[in-house]
């Protein structure tokens, strides 16, 4: 999750929301990814995808199997959809989106039994520092908004 964390500031760096992501097989580090919608203007550039992406390309398989995938933010129906369909077998997550997460705070698609693969996931994992870097974020857009509105 450290390394996620990482990921996660590169995003803020670039002026995108904090979210990062990394993917481990065998227990090496096989991909990673930050959030870029803002800085590709692109809806699907989450950290998950790009991490997805690029974790199957490198193994040559779009099954990520043996994998584990750590990001800093619950993901949405859009990501965990890719992380079922690439049957990634376990998931682990800083902090929970109560506005569209998918793994329990809005929809537990993990759990639906209508799909042919389960994830593992645990949830939690530098879970007050994920939250905490994001609220920072988005306390530091609403001033910058508002003092742009001001001047």
């Amino acid at each position: 999750m450290a390394e996620a964390l990482r990921q996660a500031a590169y995003a803020e760096e670039r002026g995108d929301v904090p979210i990062g992501a990394v993917i481990v097989h065998s227990g090496e580090l096989l991909a990673t990814g930050y959030n870029r919608r803002e800085i590709d203007q692109d809806p699907t550039a989450h950290a998950e995808l790009l991490a997805i992406r690029q974790a199957a390309d490198q193994l040559g398989s779009w099954r990520l199997l043996d994998t584990t995938l750590y990001v800093t933010l619950e993901p949405c129906v859009m990501c965990m959809g890719a992380i079922i369909l690439a049957r990634i077998p376990r998931l682990v997550f800083g902090c929970r989106d109560p506005r569209v997460g998918a793994v329990g705070s809005i929809y537990q698609l993990h759990q639906d039994e209508r799909f042919n693969h389960r994830v593992e996931v645990s949830e939690g994992v530098l879970g007050e520092r994920c939250s905490e870097d994001l609220s920072r974020f988005f306390r530091q857009l609403r001033e910058a908004k508002k003092a742009l509105k001001k001047s």
